[in-house]
C-alpha cells in the first residue's frame, strides 16, 4: 500500500507527524487510505464533484485552481509532497467542490476518508488546517501589494525565510503569473529588471536572492 519512501513524506504533515511505523499504519487504516497515481494534466478534483475524501501528496505536485467569470485560471495553491488539499472542504462538510485540482507532473496522492474527522482525531486535523491557513495568508500578503515588483519581493522574502537564499519555485513562468494575478509578459519584464539590478539570479524556476529591497 505505502512505499517505504512515502513514510517520511507522510510524517511531514501534522496529521502523521511523530508517528512510528505501527502508529502510522493504524492511522492509515482509520482513514481508509487509498493511493492513486496520476500523469501530468490529470484532474484529481472537479468543480461540482462531491467531496468525500481529502488528499495528501506523496510525490509530484498538484495545483488547486478556480476560474473567474471570464474563464481566467486563478491558482489557489500549489501542493507539494507532504502537503494536502480538500481538507477544509471535508471539515466543512461541503457537498460540492468549488475548485478543481490538476497534477503538474507525474504524481502520487493518498486519498483519506473524511468520515474519521467526525469520529475524533480532530486535534491533528486542526493542526493541518492551521498550517494551510498560514500558507494561504502568505499568498494574501503577496497579492495585497500594489505593484508586481512588490508582489514578487514579498513572495521571494517568504521563500527565503523558509528555504534560504536559493530555492525552487513550484511554478513555471505562466503559473507564477497566474498565481500573482499578473500578465506573463509583465512578469518576465519585472524579473529581468530585478536580475539586471543584481537583486536576484533566476534560471527557469530556480531563484537565488542576492539582496532584498
Amino acid at each position: 500500500m505505502i512505499k517505504p519512501e512515502h513514510r517520511s513524506v507522510l510524517r511531514l504533515n501534522p496529521l502523521f507527524q511523530g508517528m512510528d511505523d505501527a502508529e502510522l499504519d493504524e492511522e492509515l487504516r482509520f482513514y481508509h487510505a487509498r493511493r492513486e497515481s496520476y500523469v501530468k494534466g490529470d484532474t484529481l478534483l472537479r468543480v461540482g464533484a462531491p467531496v468525500e475524501r481529502f488528499a495528501l501528496v506523496l510525490s509530484g505536485s498538484v495545483q488547486v485552481m478556480s476560474d473567474d467569470i471570464n474563464g481566467h485560471h486563478m491558482i489557489m495553491i500549489t501542493v507539494q509532497p507532504g502537503q494536502s488539499f480538500a481538507e477544509s472542504l471535508c471539515f466543512q462538510m461541503e457537498r460540492e467542490s468549488p475548485v478543481y485540482a490538476v497534477a503538474l507532473t507525474q504524481t502520487e496522492v493518498l486519498w483519506l476518508s473524511a468520515d474519521g474527522l467526525r469520529q475524533g482525531h480532530q486535534s491533528r486535523f486542526l493542526s493541518m488546517l492551521t498550517q494551510k491557513t498560514l500558507s494561504m495568508n502568505d499568498r494574501i500578503q503577496a497579492l495585497s501589494k500594489l505593484t508586481l515588483r512588490d508582489k514578487l519581493t514579498t513572495l521571494f522574502s517568504q521563500y527565503v525565510k523558509q528555504y534560504g537564499m536559493s530555492f525552487t519555485l513550484p511554478f513555471d513562468r505562466e503559473s507564477l503569473a497566474a498565481y500573482l494575478g499578473a500578465n506573463r509578459s509583465a512578469l518576465s519584464r519585472v524579473l529581468s529588471q530585478m536580475q539586471a539590478e543584481g537583486i536576484i539570479e533566476i534560471d527557469k524556476n530556480r531563484v537565488t536572492v542576492l539582496k532584498q529591497k
